[in-house]
């Protein structure tokens, strides 16, 4: 009897609202096409036409990564494909490297991809893939529209996980062509943390790189490593090797773990990659506010001590010459009212603070990049 009232109470959403059922694709009689061909635009891999996958660092370095480090790049964050096509159906088919295995991060934030319809400037989100995340594999019907018309797609690549493989699926007789270019062949580069890499965002075009990418017409390249964005000087030297930026952005504080190991590791940092990029604008951005830190006066002393470690690096450098080199108090980075609703565990943001980070970053990133948007 017990089991029989546990049956009945048992919740299953997918079979009682029909907005929540899986598509099931079946034979869509699409033609499959490679991102990696023209005249697909990737953007977000640094070292793809060195090394041909979907990686954020190269998959022979000339310097050594952590070996956590080397790992976590095989994770897409911050990876897009853009395109415009005419055709009526889009579909994708991708292969990732591991199933979703996140308590805290929604499957299609970790492994799914999500799609904006429109030109830069006004790029509208449309959908999110929605599959099975039991499986490694999986195959959506983006939109279909009942008329033909040129449209600008671009495609976010997932957060949290690799991708092995990815084909976009278009109606036969269909076209392709390439997408708007950026502005410049300039890229924005963002080194941190998970929150960087975009933990805990429900789909990947809510990352708060992937949010600035629509409102700013250059490529960003995420360098988010979840737990492990320590400022090693393997990794500075790694990044001098990224052809065109236009600014590098140091937000990993949350990773530092104390006040000896950013003092350590910061100005060195900043000193290799400043000897092979001498006028490339560098911005440090302090961490948010934790929600914890209203309880916690330890865990609030913390983050002034580094941002002090942060402040002052910053102004040395400054005070030797270095013009191009900010600092941004990332405290309010959540906003000053409810920024302790803006996460998921009190650390990582949701949509909405990934959203406010943005919109406090916005300005800043645009004044910086001025002289490349102009």
């Amino acid at each position: 009897m017990a089991e029989q009232t546990t049956q009945s109470n048992r919740v299953d959403a997918q079979k009682l609202d029909p907005n929540m059922k899986l598509e099931q694709t079946g034979e869509l009689g699409l033609k499959w096409l490679s991102p990696k061909e023209q005249p697909f635009r990737l953007s977000g891999f640094p070292w793809f036409h060195q090394d041909g996958v979907y990686r954020r660092m190269p998959v022979q370095p000339k310097h050594e990564l952590p070996p956590a480090v080397n790992q976590l790049a095989n994770s897409t964050a911050g990876g897009q494909i853009a395109f415009r096509t005419d055709s009526p159906r889009l579909a994708i088919r991708v292969e990732l490297t591991g199933k979703a295995n996140m308590y805290h991060m929604p499957a299609t934030g970790q492994c799914g991809f999500d799609i904006y319809l429109g030109e830069p400037g006004d790029q509208q989100y449309f959908g999110t893939t929605r599959y099975d995340h039991t499986q490694l594999s999986y195959e959506v019907v983006l939109y279909e529209f009942p008329n033909t018309e040129l449209r600008h797609v671009t495609l976010n690549f997932p957060l949290y996980q690799g991708v092995k493989e990815v084909s976009i699926g278009i109606a036969a007789g269909s076209r392709i062509e390439e997408p708007l270019p950026y502005r410049t062949d300039k890229k924005v580069i963002v080194y941190g943390t998970s929150i960087t890499q975009g933990g805990c965002a429900t789909r990947p075009g809510m990352a708060y790189t992937n949010i600035l990418s629509r409102r700013i017409p250059l490529e960003f390249v995420n360098l988010g490593f979840s737990g492990n964005g320590r400022g090693e000087p393997e990794v500075a030297r790694v990044l001098t090797e990224i052809e065109d930026p236009a600014l590098l952005v140091l937000d990993y504080e949350a990773n530092a773990v104390g006040v000896e190991l950013m003092k350590r590791t910061l100005p060195e940092f900043i000193r290799i990659y400043r000897e092979a990029r001498p006028e490339v604008p560098i911005l440090v951005v302090s961490k948010i506010q934790y929600a914890r830190e209203r309880f916690e006066p330890a865990l609030l002393q913390l983050r002034l001590d580094m941002k002090k470690v942060e402040m002052d690096t910053v102004e040395m450098y400054r005070s030797q010459g270095d013009a191009n080199i900010h600092f941004f108090d990332g405290t309010a980075l959540l906003g000053t009212d409810s920024y302790n609703e803006c996460t998921v565990d009190g650390v990582h943001p949701t949509d909405l603070g990934f959203l406010r980070m943005a919109d406090t970053l916005t300005p800043v990133f645009r004044d910086l990049l001025k002289g490349e948007l102009a």
